[in-house]
């Protein structure tokens, strides 16, 4: 797991949780599992915006938490048809979300569970 240099181990999750990241990325699954333990918790789709911070004008959340995965990684989860350029383009999309996040985790090794193991960790509510 890694954690944003700019942020602290620990973010505190008091009003909400957003959840940004390349489709496939793993951000659908992990708020359906946060929401299912009681955790305010909503996906962004910043990454098909060109607002940058979309983000920030939909949610204002106490916590943003950025998921990342490979372009091979995202093709391969939701058999995408796409080209590596349009990866490409929604990482440049979410720039802003990535420089402003709280806690950033590439999820390309790990299973659902242990997305939402790692953040409920960096988060302080495990």
């Amino acid at each position: 797991m890694s954690i944003s240099d700019s942020t602290p181990l620990r973010a505190t999750a008091r009003g909400g949780i957003a959840v940004v990241g390349p489709c496939a990325a793993g951000k659908t699954t992990l708020v359906a599992g946060l929401r299912r333990l009681g955790h305010s918790a909503r996906q962004i789709a910043q990454e098909h915006s060109y607002v940058a911070d979309m983000w920030q004008r939909i949610a204002r959340p106490d916590t943003l938490v950025f998921l990342d995965a490979t372009y091979e990684t995202c093709t391969r989860r939701k058999n995408l048809d796409w080209l590596p350029r349009e990866h490409e383009e929604q990482l440049a999309r979410l720039r802003h979300a990535r420089a402003h996040c709280d806690v950033y985790l590439a999820t390309d090794e790990m299973e659902p569970e242990a997305v939402l193991a790692a953040v409920l960790e960096a988060l302080g509510l495990d």
